[in-house]
């Protein structure tokens, strides 16, 4: 009896045992091996994740949570067209949920491959979180960090604890970061790092574009490279086409300059720079140093030219006494590199000698501005106005053309053409060519004049101190004062030479050399405007006043 029951209790056993096991035989069969029955929950169609493939395969069921099936040794899965590998899966039947453990790869419809150790995937959400030793790649950048959210269906990836984007041979690294796989960004976010092989950036924010190399600022950045170090908050730089466009008052330096302006664009492969609104280019040259300010400058680096319109203004900066220019039009580049040979350009007067305009070899000097239409000048010790002037730190001459006044304290110096000479960023000599004229101011009646081909002239503390006339023949016109400064006379006179030598400023004595012809006239008893010098005009209304009107202009 006792045996009876025993056997009846072991073919009971069996039969649980044998069915369990057929069950198990016909999951796998059907389910796993055969048609790729997708593991059914309430996730919609579309969503659901297919077992593909794996070495061991273990059920498990949990009243609470669901069934769990757990893949082990080459585990491999899919959802729509996101495959999943790693060395074992553990599925959830009812959450839709996945786990996974070592060497596991997302291949995001082969746009995005994903690597980690572990791994929870979250399927109806399409999130992915990844971690230890994690590596995004989209075949041209790769994203490595410790931790990693992936959300598939949006291809957008995300850190907060460190990572790094390596991008050929570009490398940028930042605590936080988005990764958008569809517009291959990158958003870095705190503590971020940039380096290329000739360019570096520091900032705290900065969006990369993986496909055009291109870096967008939005946040205060810092970028360093062979040429220049760029402080902005707003732009772009392409690492590729070596482009870039600054706004916000971007702040630019380099090894001979600084720069700032509203807007820039340049471009490091050809060397050419525009910069627009409220520009201040500032020069570190301590032997020609200059500052520029204009609404728009050009610049080509590879030229070491400069083009600057809409109202530019040139300081050209000394020590007590700064020279302001201004024109419609300022250009300046090396003086080394004009095609015509200016190394010795002798100016020949026939009267003092020869000027020697000699090229200084020192490169700090190698500088030369061209000013175009409504040319003005002012300094403390003269002013100027002109239709265009050529001015180089290598020889410090001015050379105005065109209708060319300069005033020199209570002088007006007129001519076809003027070469105003500099010595310590002050005047020391003068030279009018053709047509030359030097008239100074009496009272509000009558004038000295003086005329002929040419003057020469001197300075001496940049005031005018000696002028020396030659004419076929040179004019005179002075109006002599007795001891207690009252007009007595006024003397018209010829000769081929004329000297006048000043003092505070005024004329104090005329030399006349050779065939000198002349009459002294009673103050009232001569026509005043009939013995003026030819051409005279008295053009003070012209004469900048003070350096705001340079301002103005």
């Amino acid at each position: 009896m006792y045996n009876k029951k025993l056997e009846k209790i072991k073919f009971t056993l069996t039969l649980k045992i044998f069915s369990f096991s057929f069950f198990i035989f016909l999951f796998f069969s059907t389910n796993i091996l055969g048609q790729r029955t997708a593991i059914k929950d309430s996730v919609a169609p579309g969503k659901t994740i297919i077992i593909l493939s794996a070495d061991r395969y273990n059920l498990q069921d949990r009243d609470s949570s669901g069934k769990f099936i757990s893949l082990a040794g080459n585990a491999k899965v899919q959802q729509e067209k996101t495959f999943f590998n790693a060395d074992s899966i553990v599925l959830n039947q009812k959450e839709n949920f996945l786990e996974a453990f070592g060497n596991i790869h997302i291949n995001d419809a082969d746009s995005v491959h994903t690597y980690a150790q572990y791994l929870k995937y979250f399927g109806k959400e399409k999130l992915a979180q990844l971690r230890m030793k994690v590596k995004l790649t989209d075949g041209k950048g790769t994203l490595t960090t410790e931790n990693l959210d992936y959300e598939v269906g949006l291809k957008m990836g995300t850190y907060t604890n460190g990572g790094k984007l390596v991008n050929g041979k570009t490398t940028l690294t930042s605590k936080e970061g988005f990764y958008y796989g569809d517009t291959k960004d990158v958003y870095f976010y705190k503590n971020v790092e940039m380096f290329s092989p000739d360019t570096k950036i520091f900032t705290d924010t900065l969006i990369y574009n993986i496909n055009s190399e291109t870096t967008t600022f939005t946040a205060m950045a810092t970028i360093f490279n062979e040429q220049r170090r760029v402080v902005t908050r707003d732009g772009f730089y392409n690492l590729k086409t070596k482009k870039a466009y600054f706004g916000k008052r971007t702040f630019i330096e380099d090894s001979s300059y600084t720069l700032r302006a509203d807007d820039m664009h340049f471009d490091d492969s050809t060397g050419k720079g525009s910069f627009t609104g409220n520009a201040v280019y500032r020069s570190k040259s301590v032997v020609d140093g200059f500052d520029l300010i204009a609404n728009n400058i050009k610049t080509n680096s590879k030229l070491k030219t400069l083009l600057a319109t809409e109202k530019p203004i040139l300081f050209i900066k000394q020590e007590n006494d700064t020279i302001y220019l201004t024109a419609d039009t300022l250009y300046s580049g090396r003086y080394t590199s004009l095609q015509k040979k200016m190394n010795v350009k002798t100016l020949r007067d026939t009267i003092k000698g020869v000027y020697e305009i000699t090229y200084d070899k020192d490169s700090s000097n190698d500088r030369y501005f061209e000013a175009y239409h409504h040319v003005k000048i002012f300094s403390d010790s003269l002013q100027a106005h002109a239709d265009s002037l050529f001015y180089s730190g290598a020889d410090s001459v001015f050379r105005l053309f065109k209708n060319p006044i300069v005033w020199a304290q209570e002088n007006q110096i007129t001519g076809d053409t003027i070469y105003m000479f500099l010595k310590n960023k002050k005047p020391e000599k003068l030279m009018v060519q053709e047509n030359a004229m030097a008239i100074s101011k009496v009272n509000n009646t009558f004038f000295n004049q003086i005329r002929g081909n040419n003057i020469l002239g001197n300075f001496v503390d940049g005031k005018i101190d000696f002028l020396k006339t030659k004419g076929s023949p040179a004019k005179n016109v002075y109006y002599a004062e007795d001891e207690e400064k009252k007009l007595v006379g006024v003397n018209e006179s010829l000769a081929d030479v004329i000297e006048v030598y000043f003092k505070n400023d005024k004329p104090e004595k005329v030399v006349f050399i050779n065939n000198l012809t002349g009459t002294m006239f009673p103050i009232n008893q001569v026509n005043h405007s009939s013995i003026q010098v030819e051409g005279f005009k008295w053009l003070q209304s012209l004469r900048p006043k003070t350096k705001f009107e340079i301002f103005g202009n």
